[in-house]
């Protein structure tokens, strides 16, 4: 548990909340203790007011200080008057008639001069407030008072006050984190439920599920996880089946030869044939057979691995492709096919141009192959928009929709129209996909406009600027 997303998010989460509590309580109480001292400062500054105007009218009235000493209950009355009583049992008295509390002790009356008339004798004015008692715009008097915040400290009711705004703050701090403390489980157990499905879906598919599929919540960074999974399942999946498609089909193509082999030779054996020329070139073809399946896979294994080694640099793919024309001209001839061309001159490519002249010789013979006489196949080269296009189409028999997106997987041929009775593995367009994939350019099929097969591939501008540029330096090999 102590080591589980969950516990540490909770945590995380938990730990978040309660500094963020605790720094709101802080920040409550300082905003409470300065605005309770400005609160007590301008309470005492106005109950001094309010005495200092009592005071400033008895003596007005008495024209002098005598009436403190004429009364003895005048400075008491003058307090009760600016309502400077702390003391509320006290007021409380008064009000019932009560006898009068006695003198308080926190306020010191002075004359102008400095000497005692009323209130507590104090020593020193150090750190007491005084104000002014003025008649007729000149001071009469002082009163001598302790700091508010001394006041409010020795003032019970001021003191209870502060002790439950202190208590209800910290309640509220701890009850803040108490509810930090769900809210933080519930999250943590939320936010991971998909991180939890994804991994038993994970789980799943490494011991070889690849059906498994998890569902896609929120459009966030889980959601695209959850999408980036699926489309990993989709695509074990998918090689899987073309692993074991592979493995079936190459078992059948090498079965076939190797069946017609043994057959010739157990006929010579039985005496059934004899082995002249035409035996004997039974014997070659299927050994031929054999061997070019084997060079197909190794060299597809190869690509596939990236260990096919290319040898870039600039080249003519226009004479290039004149010359894959001319090579298997007299052979369309034989066959009943016309050959057509229509090739863009001085097209600059930087390529290998060993892998290129398989490319166009595999993609020629495949149009071979699979046209029915008489027909045509017609190559064209040149610059479209922002790259160059090489396309070779033919005429019937073409390929079904379907079948237009397999058909460069390995081993894979429209069995209807392109069946292993015209010869070949199966791996010549596979191959092609692997060399034009390595030289920065895309392969597709379509059905051509004459009925048949158009094979078209497409190099980006940036493939021929680079060759435009390297033209005049030497040519460097590229592994």
């Amino acid at each position: 548990m102590r080591s589980s997303i969950t516990f540490k998010l909770f945590l995380a989460i938990l730990a978040t909340c309660i500094v963020v509590a605790i720094a709101m309580g802080a920040a409550v109480r300082y905003s409470f203790d300065s605005g309770f001292d400005d609160y007590i400062r301008e309470r005492e500054s106005q109950r001094l007011e309010n005495l200092a105007q009592a005071l400033a009218a008895d003596y007005l009235e008495a024209g002098g200080w005598g009436f403190l000493s004429e009364s003895g209950d005048r400075w008491e009355r003058s307090l009760r008057v600016s309502r400077y009583r702390r003391d509320t049992r006290a007021s409380h008295r008064d009000r019932e008639g009560g006898p009068p509390p006695g003198p308080p002790s926190r306020v010191t009356l002075l004359d102008a001069e400095g000497g005692w008339l009323a209130g507590p004798r104090v020593r020193g004015e150090s750190g007491l407030t005084r104000h002014p008692v003025t008649v007729e715009g000149r001071p009469v008097g002082w009163l001598l008072s302790p700091p508010p915040r001394a006041v409010a400290v020795n003032d019970e009711i001021d003191r209870r006050f502060q002790a439950r705004q202190l208590r209800a703050t910290w309640v509220i701090v701890g009850l803040s984190a108490l509810l930090a403390a769900v809210v933080s489980l519930l999250l943590a157990r939320l936010l991971l439920v998909p991180v939890r499905r994804i991994a038993r879906a994970t789980r799943r598919l490494a011991d070889g599920d690849f059906d498994i599929r998890v569902r896609v919540g929120a459009p966030d960074e889980l959601g695209r996880l959850a999408r980036d999974f699926n489309r990993l399942a989709h695509s074990l999946a998918r090689n899987a089946r073309l692993r074991r498609e592979l493995m079936a089909d190459v078992s059948h193509e090498l079965r076939t030869p190797l069946a017609v082999l043994r057959g010739e030779i157990e006929a010579l054996q039985d005496g059934l044939r004899t082995p002249d020329e035409a035996a004997l070139a039974s014997l070659a073809h299927e050994i031929g057979r054999l061997n070019r399946l084997v060079d197909d896979l190794r060299e597809l294994s190869l690509a596939d691995a990236g260990a096919l080694d290319y040898r870039m640099r600039p080249l003519d793919l226009s004479a290039l492709a004149a010359r894959a024309l001319d090579a298997v001209q007299d052979r369309y001839a034989r066959a009943g096919l016309l050959l057509e061309r229509d090739i863009e001159p001085g097209l600059r490519l930087s390529g290998d141009e060993r892998r290129l002249e398989q490319l166009l010789a595999n993609l020629l013979e495949n149009s071979l192959r699979y046209t029915d006489a008489p027909g045509r196949v017609r190559l064209a080269a040149g610059r479209r928009g922002a790259g160059i296009v090489l396309e070779i189409a033919d005429t019937a028999p073409g390929v079904a929709p379907g079948q237009l997106p397999r058909l460069f997987d390995r081993l894979y041929r429209g069995e209807s129209s392109r069946s292993r009775l015209h010869g070949g593995s199966g791996l010549g367009l596979a191959i092609c996909r692997s060399i034009v994939q390595a030289h920065g350019g895309e392969i597709s099929a379509s059905p051509s406009g004459q009925g048949g097969l158009a094979i078209r591939i497409e190099w980006p501008l940036a493939n021929s600027r680079a060759a435009d540029a390297a033209s005049d330096f030497p040519a460097m090999d590229k592994e």
